[in-house]
């Protein structure tokens, strides 16, 4: 019973979303106004804005299929999504 309890934590904290390490492509922050994003996008991408409710501002570079998807509740976490799930 330990062990499977160990194994549910260990799985669930792979699930916590952490700006450093799972940053969108491009993704810059800002409280004050609107930042650039950190490289510019290429033909067939877009540029993703989200202004969340602490009054954030995020920005980051997605495919032009592909949806813009963001998260308060997982430490306003964004990235893109997909073309057949959404932003499952």
């Amino acid at each position: 019973m330990k062990t499977i309890a160990a194994v549910a934590f260990t799985l669930s904290l792979s699930f916590i979303a952490t700006p450093v390490t799972h940053a969108a492509d491009g993704e810059a922050r800002s409280k004050v106004a609107w930042p650039k994003p950190t490289r510019s996008a290429k033909p067939n991408e877009k540029v993703c804005r989200h202004k969340f409710s602490n009054g954030e501002r995020t920005v980051w570079i997605c495919e032009k299929a592909q949806p813009c998807c963001e998260w308060e509740q997982l430490n306003y976490y964004v990235k893109c999504g997909s073309t057949v799930t959404g932003c499952l």
